[in-house]
């Protein structure tokens, strides 16, 4: 029987510079007592940001959480049952990547709305209803699939692009496998991340992610070498985040993901997600044989994202270690099933070594 098509998507998106303090005119939608997640270091680059967004009238007196640990299940449940002992009614992260998980998380066990406010475009979770969990090494646990996506998404362009420029090239990698992970889905009729088909808007999502990065990419960066936050880089924040948000979920994940999981296993792999996922889609393009394969290293190469396993710091790994990675990516099956050409794990192994 064939899948519905299912498409899922943050309730409100809003962006542009200096929204962080302005939150507070959204956040009522939502509730008053607010639970809000933050870790130490985002405390001490925005802490006047932050406060200012809770100065609304409608909103009662926040009770701030900064958290500097793993994203774990233990550590999110625990947090989860605070938020409820101290009477809020809604979650708000603020933050990077592994903030967000936690914040979605929380506000999952707790039953609350959530709001999320990214403060870097290093990756695609801030709009998607999961939350990735690791074990306390710092290995990937499993995806929490969430019941719904963040109620609210606020993304404030001037804290974004005064990032660290290695964050923003990072999501770069993520938002570049965006469309290729979704062809393959499709094309194999796999499920995506709601558990249905793919369809025309998430597929269109996800090649304007493409098309964005194309054209506006190095431009973008370079205005982020500058200081400038010109309309190329407001149109990549929106597709880092936004965009690629959008299509990764309702398009589908393959095998660029299943293997940048995969290289989560070890220790001396220091790539963020989006450098890791960049290398696996030049696994992906390999395997498949894409016309696109060049385009997308000379594009890679050009904004410095890692294709190859010296890149990535890993140039003297051993092929037991590599096997490692391949049974890690064979795990995630549902990646795996959505990958349109089909690959053994000693392929897999022989793709990463010739990257």
């Amino acid at each position: 029987m064939a899948l519905p098509m299912v498409y899922g998507g943050p309730g409100r998106y809003v962006q542009g510079p200096g929204e962080l303090s302005r939150q507070g005119r959204y956040l009522p939608w939502l509730g008053c007592a607010a639970y809000v997640l933050f870790d130490q270091g985002t405390e001490d680059r925005l802490c006047r940001q932050i406060v200012d967004g809770f100065l609304d009238d409608d909103l009662s007196e926040p009770f701030f959480k900064i958290y500097d640990g793993p994203c774990t299940e233990d550590a999110v449940v625990e947090m989860a049952k605070e938020a409820r002992a101290e009477y809020c009614d809604m979650v708000a992260g603020i933050g990077g990547g592994k903030m967000l998980d936690i914040a979605k998380a929380v506000a999952f066990y707790a039953e609350l709305p959530l709001c999320v406010c990214p403060t870097a475009a290093s990756m695609d979770g801030p709009c998607s209803a999961i939350s990735v969990l690791y074990h306390e090494d710092g290995s990937f646990d499993r995806y929490l699939m969430l019941e719904k996506n963040p109620d609210l998404v606020v993304v404030d362009t001037n804290v974004v692009a005064a990032a660290p420029l290695r964050m923003t090239v990072a999501g770069m990698g993520d938002a570049l496998a965006t469309y290729f992970e979704a062809r393959s889905c499709a094309a194999a009729r796999g499920a995506n991340e709601h558990g249905g088909a793919p369809g025309h808007l998430a597929l269109v999502a996800a090649r304007a992610c493409y098309d964005t990065l194309m054209e506006c990419g190095i431009a973008a960066k370079r205005d982020l070498k500058k200081g400038r936050t010109s309309p190329a880089v407001e149109r990549l924040i929106e597709c880092n985040i936004l965009l690629s948000g959008v299509g990764f979920e309702s398009g589908g994940l393959a095998l660029a993901h299943a293997i940048a999981n995969g290289l989560t296993i070890l220790p001396e792999c220091k790539a963020m997600h989006g450098e890791a996922v960049a290398f696996g889609l030049a696994v992906q393009l390999r395997l498949e044989r894409a016309p696109e394969l060049n385009q997308v290293l000379e594009f890679c190469q050009r904004v410095g994202l890692p294709t190859t396993l010296e890149e990535l710091g890993l140039g003297e790994i051993s092929d037991a270690d590599l096997m490692s990675v391949a049974d890690a990516a064979f795990r995630n099956e549902r990646n795996m099933a959505n990958e349109q050409a089909k690959a053994t794990k000693q392929k897999l192994v022989q793709l990463m070594r010739e990257a």
